[in-house]
């Protein structure tokens, strides 16, 4: 309706006037942007990695199938294997029909000698079998021959610093470099979320029993506190149930043979007396000596011999480094409780076992790091749980305001949140009744994040507190300059992480 003044005819206007303060509306709190390599990437039949299609760098999915349909399958040539046929026989018959008989055969995969470079597929998987959602796929190059550090920095500081969505960093394919390359470019990742302060980053380690040697050391994540704050680290890896994609080319078989001793065949009897000739007793050769040495694709696929092999083949599953699980646990614990919940005590799916084991006493150190504060969060094994996450803390593991990642994430979503709403009062008059519009729907908001569990306090003043105005947040000057400030202070919940249960004798009473 126009302004009061201007009413001129005569009659009855109906004027609005709006009581509610305006929403907030949170942003998504876990989506990934995964950084490594792809088989392909083609979108409507134009592959984007060529130089022609350059301007398309990222591409959103939901589903593997999506991933499938856009990126392709793994890089099946590099997993080379050794397949051992262990056979027991026993010779029959005498002279030339003498044969070898097979008692007994165990086939079983006796080495992997190089083993997938290339994770970005398998660790796809394991982010969907975990309660992942959409995710952001950012190539850097169809499969070369090795993973490239410096490939995988570009597509961070060019590419995934310009997209806004994505809360979570992580590369499947660092764990393939050099320690010390590895991680330079988790530093670099933790460089850009302390910058933006919107994401944070997931950060495998080496696949060693002491892989936190090279991780504090100095060849490993840093100690800039600012950054360490943005990131936290999982160990150990999984052994997952997916299976290897391999070229039968690549597949070597070995035969073994163990003859069995026969018992000497009775002499013959002729008139002149027992025969003192020994029988000729050469037996054949095994039907399978020939495959020694051979590729899988060599060996006929009617044999039955050959499903066997393929059988112990699929028998092997991948060790994988967890963080693309870790992922999927995140976005499972955000939508199921909220991203106050520190995503830990949660079970791990499509995961068979680890690489290594950790005891409390082992747990200690890594969980708390006295020294450098750089906490290593332990995924473990317990009698009735199964796998589970044992850890939920940043990088920053002794600093009394951001050790849990729950607590950091949850100031990232707030923080974006309310930054992309208050767009809306730019420009504003930087008066009074600004203030209260701004004050009343960061409130509210607040009080929903307090209803929903994400803030301690029985009463929402003790949960959180909003000031903005003149003489309060702002002085003249600052009024004079365009600045609006407002203050705001929320408790966080924080996960109980050690319980103590104290238990003592009652005594009898008369």
């Amino acid at each position: 309706m126009a302004s009061l003044a201007d009413l001129k005819t005569p009659g009855v206007y109906i004027q609005e006037i709006p009581t509610l303060p305006s929403s907030i509306v949170g942003v998504e709190t876990a989506i990934p942007a995964f950084i490594g390599y792809v088989e392909r990437m083609t979108i409507n039949g134009q592959n984007i990695l060529s130089d022609a299609n350059r301007e398309i760098h990222a591409v959103r999915i939901s589903s593997m199938k999506e991933y499938l349909d856009t990126f392709g399958e793994p890089k099946t040539s590099e997993t080379t294997m050794t397949v051992t046929i262990d056979e027991t026989v026993r010779t029959e018959g005498t002279g030339a029909s003498a044969k070898e008989v097979i008692e007994s055969s165990n086939i079983y995969v006796k080495s992997i000698t190089a083993k997938p470079k290339f994770l970005m597929y398998y660790q796809i998987q394991m982010y969907f079998a975990n309660g992942g959602g959409p995710c952001y796929i950012i190539p850097v190059a169809a499969y070369p021959a090795a993973p490239v550090k410096d490939d995988m920095a570009k597509k961070l500081t060019e590419v995934l610093v310009a997209i806004d969505e994505p809360t979570l960093i992580v590369f499947p394919d660092a764990a393939s470099l050099a320690v010390s390359d590895m991680y330079e470019l988790y530093k670099a990742a933790l460089l850009q979320c302390s910058e933006l302060k919107d994401r944070f980053t997931i950060i495998d380690m080496e696949n060693t029993k002491n892989a936190s040697d090279n991780f504090r050391g100095e060849k490993g994540i840093g100690n800039s506190k600012s950054q360490l704050r943005y990131g936290a680290a999982y160990h150990p890896w999984l052994r997952t149930g997916i299976e290897y994609a391999y070229e039968d080319a690549m597949i070597t078989i070995e035969h073994k043979k163990t003859v069995k001793d026969a018992a000497p065949p009775p002499p013959t009897t002729t008139e002149a007396g027992p025969s003192t000739t020994t029988p000729d007793t050469t037996p054949t050769a095994s039907p399978h000596t020939e495959w020694n040495g051979k590729k899988l694709n060599e060996i006929p696929q009617s044999n039955a011999y050959f499903n066997q092999i393929k059988q112990a083949i699929r028998a092997e599953r991948l060790v994988l480094p967890p963080s693309a699980a870790m992922a999927g646990v995140y976005a499972f614990v955000d939508n199921a409780r909220g991203v106050w919940k520190a995503p830990a005590n949660v079970g791990l799916n499509n995961v068979n076992g680890l690489s290594f084991y950790y005891t409390d006493e082992e747990q200690k150190s890594l969980n708390i790091d006295l020294t450098g504060g750089k906490s290593i969060n332990i995924i473990r094994s317990f009698t009735g749980q199964g796998i589970v996450v044992w850890g939920a803390r940043t990088l920053d593991g002794n600093d009394n305001e951001w050790k849990y990642v729950n607590v950091r994430r949850f100031f990232n979503y707030v923080e974006e949140s309310v930054k992309k709403a208050m767009n809306a009062y730019v420009f504003e008059p930087n008066d009074a009744n600004t203030w209260v519009k701004v004050r009343a729907s960061i409130e509210s908001f607040l009080r929903t994040q307090w209803q929903a569990g994400a803030l301690q306090g029985a009463k929402p003043e003790q949960a959180y507190f909003v000031r903005v105005g003149l003489n309060v947040t702002m002085s003249a000057d600052d009024i004079l300059n365009g600045r609006l400030i407002v203050d705001i202070g929320m408790a966080v919940v924080r996960p109980a992480e050690f319980i103590v249960l104290r238990f003592m004798h009652k005594l009898a009473e008369s």
